[in-house]
């Protein structure tokens, strides 16, 4: 099974046991040009797509050459290898720009999107201890069944939170008044709390901390945890100011708050390397870092040819865990690589989207016969 394969190969670089960056390259580029075959035999979709662009698995020798799927192709077609009335789980984006046209990712089971995410949020989130008091801000799992944040947010709990862990969104909304109460209890007992949900989130709890006029200086190893930006909200926020509002609301400064890059068509999650950095560097490193399965690339915008480091462009993802979909993604997300990972620049405009606009034309131009329901 290639799902066997996947976890393999995410447990030893878990575990370290590759011995040589060479050795991890190579194993790397081989389970995905066998991914890539998988996908190519039992994704139709993406199969027409691939053909569309001369790539089959007889052309294909580098992971760098296997075709990124745009992710508005996981709103028009059925991207599934399984059989999607198989299939037990699916993630649905939020729908902000169109609610009718979700994109959905569908996962026949759940083994290597779980495996994919525990060994990262220890690694980038939690280096420094095995557990932490989580307070989190928005739905868990059994509020949003079809949404990845909330399966991300229940595992984190799960994996590495205290019996004191709590989720204060209910079905009624953030329950502001009972964590006010439980951020009170941590702060007079000194223990170090993870707040952790959605960015926006952030927005309604300082803006009721600022009407009751409270402030919270939390123990020391207290952090702050925020996906998703503010795309599709009412208000925008600076991310710079929002940070200062951390330390001057909660006394957690810049170096203990941490975000993640994550979008339903992935099954890995990417982080800033603030934390990590913080407690193992000289340095703090605010670039995002993927894990080792995950390759991330900067795409020229007109040509989808990679660029220097450096250079500002379109973003894609190679992900071993995508492994029922399209491990190659191609994001509507603008950044540049650096020596230390990527850096965020925020999302394609309509003039820089050419090279995107173009693969999205082909790609429903020769799956124009019909989504592939399976």
């Amino acid at each position: 099974m290639i799902t066997e394969q996947i976890l393999e190969f995410i447990n030893r670089c878990e575990e370290g046991e590759f011995t040589h960056h060479d050795e991890q390259e190579g194993s790397y580029n081989e389970l995905a040009l066998k991914l890539f075959r998988y996908q190519f035999q039992h994704n139709l979709s993406y199969k027409k797509f691939c053909q569309a662009k001369k790539r089959t698995p007889l052309t294909v020798k580098r992971w760098e050459d296997i075709p990124t799927m745009p992710i508005q192709g996981y709103k028009e077609l059925t991207l599934s290898c399984e059989p999607i009335k198989e299939v037990k789980h699916v993630f649905m984006t939020s729908g902000t720009t169109n609610p009718e046209a979700k994109g959905k990712n569908y996962h026949p089971d759940l083994a290597v999107w779980d495996a994919s995410m525990k060994g990262p949020f220890k690694h980038f989130v939690l280096p420094d201890r095995e557990k932490i008091t989580m307070f989190v801000l928005s739905p868990a799992e059994d509020l949003n069944k079809n949404s990845s944040l909330s399966r991300y947010l229940t595992n984190a709990v799960s994996f590495f939170g205290t019996e004191h862990s709590k989720f204060f969104f209910t079905d009624k909304g953030l329950n502001i008044d009972e964590l006010i109460r439980e951020l009170r209890r941590c702060k007079s007992e000194e223990e170090p709390v993870l707040l952790i949900g959605a960015t926006f989130a952030y927005v309604h709890l300082l803006d009721a901390l600022k009407e009751k006029e409270l402030q919270f200086y939390l123990a020391k190893g207290s952090r702050i945890f925020d996906t998703g930006g503010f795309k599709g909200q009412a208000r925008e926020v600076e991310m710079e100011h929002l940070y200062s509002e951390f330390h001057e609301f909660f006394g957690i400064s810049r170096n203990h708050c941490i975000n993640m890059y994550g979008m339903t068509e992935l099954s890995s999650q990417i982080y800033d390397q603030t934390i990590r950095s913080t407690y193992f560097n000289d340095s703090v490193i605010y670039d995002k870092k993927s894990p080792a399965w995950v390759k991330t690339v900067v795409l020229n915008t007109d040509t989808l040819e990679p660029v220097n480091d450096g250079e500002s462009g379109v973003i894609a993802h190679y992900d071993l865990a995508n492994w029922n979909s399209c491990l190659a993604i191609l994001t509507e997300d603008m950044g540049y690589k650096t020596e230390n990972g990527f850096v965020l620049l925020g999302r394609i405009k309509g003039s820089e989207a050419r090279g995107c606009s173009i693969a999205v034309d082909q790609l429903l131009q020769v799956n124009s016969g019909g989504v592939n329901q399976k």
